[in-house]
């Protein structure tokens, strides 16, 4: 295959062609990365449809903002994998590419002739990741699954929110996990490849990305029988610590994490050194075991000032603090404005703008090609795979693209 219109030879993963057989975020996140840093990514999409992430919304424009959020620097590529001249397409991509991605149910490429088996077998140098709920085997393996569903499965709805109520965490973090997980293990079967030859087979679990961000949590289990206890804004062993609500009903974000901090705290910010010699709170430990009166107390010193006061006073104390933002105020953010965060990607509806790659390599700046109309490269993926002028006409009329 030609190299895409879009590789520049500065970029790090120029020349690595990748082939999406993905559908709503967890995929396209992982392939999104990949794009960033060069990759020729070609995007299955569904007839008619496309991702079913192109319908979840319109606020771009009429785009989805997911969509938009998920695919810029891709091909729309889309052939009806129900016929057979949609799949021998794929498979004939499939033997050109270096990485194929794909986040269905376990077992559902493999009924399509698109499993790791076989395109492994005919492309020994490929690297096949598959991105699933719960991975290619166990109990779970057929079980339904949305980032939703793995944050309950997987403990972090049971330590998020209020004493009274659990929460979900508002991003689809498990999503995000997943997909990076998946963006590393590719990136690392690419390194291994160099040295060895040969492609493998990456299977990566939502499940499992979300079980190894539980942190410190099952060791507490382990060692001391305890389960995490839900608290709100604040943190599960260090205290104070979190969005303290201040007399002008701003929050202001502080971390109190070392005993010297707590020293500083005391005699700088709230000017209370006696607490300093409470026995309750002399601690980590103890002001933990004591957190319900030393939250109180503190909420009420908060209470008696403006955030702007507070604000001033851990920053002359050099301690860490922050504020709590909106969407509106983050997007406007000094450091996004001063880093040139937000880009502008060139799309079916016009350029719009987008949060830019956090991504920054010195010889590989991250690209910002345009977000793909639904099946505008297939005519031309077609022809790199070597399909006359004739036969794509006739795919076309058969209905396969």
């Amino acid at each position: 295959m030609a190299e895409g219109k879009a590789d520049k030879p500065s970029l790090a993963l120029s020349g690595i062609r990748v082939l999406a057989l993905e559908v709503s975020v967890a995929g396209p996140h992982c392939t999104r990365i990949l794009g960033d840093m060069g990759a020729d990514v070609i995007k299955l999409e569904k007839p008619g449809t496309g991702d079913i992430i192109r319908g979840w919304d319109s606020a771009v424009r009429g785009l989805s903002s997911g969509y938009v959020w998920l695919n810029g620097n891709k091909r729309s590529f889309v052939v009806d994998v129900k016929k057979k001249a949609g799949i021998e397409a794929l498979r004939r991509l499939a033997d050109r590419v270096d990485v194929v991605l794909e986040n269905f149910a376990p077992g559902v490429a493999d009924r399509m002739g698109l499993g790791a088996t076989e395109l492994c077998a005919r492309n020994p140098r490929l690297i096949y990741c598959s991105l699933s709920g719960y991975g290619q085997d166990g109990p779970y393996r057929d079980v339904k699954a949305y980032d939703l569903l793995i944050q309950g499965e997987a403990g972090i709805i049971a330590t998020t929110g209020y004493p009274d109520k659990p929460a979900k965490v508002g991003l689809p973090i498990i999503d995000l996990a997943s997909s990076m997980y998946a963006t590393v293990g590719i990136l690392l079967a690419l390194y291994q490849r160099e040295k060895t030859g040969q492609g493998q087979f990456i299977d990566i679990s939502m499940f499992e990305s979300a079980v190894a961000w539980l942190g410190y949590f099952p060791h507490h289990y382990w060692h001391q029988n305890e389960e995490p206890a839900r608290v709100g804004m604040r943190h599960h062993y260090v205290t104070p610590y979190g969005p303290y609500l201040a007399g002008d009903n701003v929050y202001v974000n502080l971390a109190v994490a070392t005993a010297q901090d707590w020293e500083i705290f005391c005699r700088q910010v709230i000017n209370r050194p006696e607490l300093l010699e409470d026995a309750r709170f002399k601690t980590s430990e103890a002001r933990r075991k004591n957190r319900g009166v030393l939250e109180e107390l503190i909420e009420q010193i908060f209470l008696e000032r403006p955030h702007t006061e507070w604000l001033s006073r851990l920053r002359e104390a050099r301690l860490p603090h922050g504020e709590v933002k909106g969407v509106a105020q983050v997007l406007a953010h000094p450091q996004v404005i001063a880093r040139k965060f937000i880009r502008e990607m060139e799309s079916p509806v016009g350029p719009v703008p987008v949060i830019g790659s956090p991504l920054r390599l010195s010889k590989s700046p991250a690209r910002y090609d345009p977000i793909p109309a639904l099946g505008q490269d297939t005519a031309a993926i077609l022809g790199e795979l070597g399909y006359s002028d004739a036969e794509i006409e006739e795919l076309r009329r058969e209905k396969v693209i």
